[in-house]
């Protein structure tokens, strides 16, 4: 609890902030007030919209029963850690991040796990095919057992208490847990019920203003231009979100600066390889963007200022989507020493054309590739 909340109340008073515990039930913009869910009223002069985002509901029959969780509050962490000792066989459902986490997690709790894939691989949106079947063979060596093409259509119970579920193949596992992670939505109730311009999230400008200049929106419920898509989009990352508070807090003490939106850059284990994802690097509609993959057997170069947070491992690869003149992503898998050079190579939009062409020969070594070109910039 201490690591999600490190600062008390007091601390808070020391910065001369007015701490109020509340939960806003109306935002009243004509009255530049909020009205809190016991009747108290607290006035503004610009307001920041903060709330983030939540997991969308698995919405199949049984959904309700106990022992279907989610993971959206440090009261769903306890309530997995609790349930998994109570229980042998475990389901998750979900293709991204938070649902290996949940798989891996519950399998080290001793549990058996089965893994329900909707498509034919793991994550299809983010990795290509080849690194999908390294996490998932890496899944299947640790104990996960895998199911493609696998759709719940009900989930079944007893006493309340769910005991299977069964697939739109026919299929029925016996489970004491499912556990999903499905997606998250942007909390923007309170913002349609106050008449802000909502989409997917709240839309703000570039000073992440909304359709009123006195109302401010950051993080998981702000959606903002992306110079790199060209569209406005929800940066569901800490960083960004971080990023984005800090310019808001300054647009509304009075400083007029914009939201500059960095490339995504995004640090995670998937299966126990560290990877790390870098701008672009999902399916895309820009078919001048050509991708460039190497890797599982070579052995990056030393470079200088890297940052190394996994080496020695069994699979190292690097892929790289390569634009005109510019990378526009990478995917860095194993070892770590090419993604503070690729972060900034990216994120600083550098003009690659000197070595595009070697980038883009059958024959070469991209990590040695972009390792020379970072050695001579620095």
């Amino acid at each position: 609890d201490k690591a999600l909340f490190p600062r008390t109340a007091d601390d808070y008073r020391s910065m001369n902030f007015r701490y109020t515990k509340g939960r806003v039930a109306n935002i009243l913009r004509e009255k530049h007030s909020l009205e809190l869910t016991d009747k108290t009223e607290l006035t503004y002069d610009k307001l920041l919209i903060a709330v983030g985002a939540q997991a969308l509901p698995l919405e199949v029959p049984g959904a309700n029963l106990e022992g279907v969780l989610k993971l959206d509050h440090l009261d769903d962490a306890k309530r997995i850690i609790k349930q998994a000792h109570r229980g042998r066989t475990a389901v998750v459902v979900g293709g991204g991040i938070t649902a290996l986490e949940l798989a891996e997690g519950l399998l080290a709790r001793g549990m058996k796990v089965h893994y329900l894939l909707r498509g034919d691989r793991y994550w299809s949106n983010v990795l290509d095919e080849h690194e999908s079947k390294i996490v998932e063979h890496r899944l299947i060596e640790e104990g996960v057992i895998l199911h493609h093409h696998a759709e719940i259509i009900e989930i079944t119970g007893k006493n309340g208490r769910v005991n299977g579920v069964r697939l739109l193949t026919g299929q029925t596992l016996k489970c004491d847990i499912l556990a999903y992670a499905i997606g998250i939505r942007a909390r923007t109730e309170l913002a349609k019920q106050a008449g802000l311009a909502v989409d997917r999230g709240i839309l703000v400008n570039e000073y992440l203003q909304t359709n009123d200049p006195d109302v401010y929106a950051a993080g998981d419920v702000a959606q903002a231009y992306d110079p790199m898509s060209g569209r406005s989009i929800i940066d569901s990352l800490w960083n960004p979100a971080r990023d984005q508070g800090r310019v808001a807090g300054l647009n509304m003490a009075g400083k007029r600066m914009p939201y500059l939106k960095s490339a995504p850059f995004n640090v995670t284990r998937l299966a126990g390889l560290t990877t790390t994802i870098i701008g672009t690097v999902g399916r895309g509609r820009d078919d001048d963007l050509v991708t460039i993959a190497r890797g599982d057997s070579e052995t990056w170069r030393e470079l200088p200022d890297a940052t190394i947070t996994q080496s020695g491992f069994d699979v190292n690869r690097v892929r790289v989507m390569v634009g005109e003149r510019t990378l526009l992503g990478a995917i860095v898998i194993g070892d770590q020493k090419l993604s503070l050079p690729l972060e900034k190579i990216i994120g600083e939009r550098m003009d690659i054309t000197p070595i595009r062409e070697r980038l883009l020969s059958s024959n070469a070594c991209v990590a040695d590739v972009i390792a020379e070109f970072w050695a001579n910039i620095k």
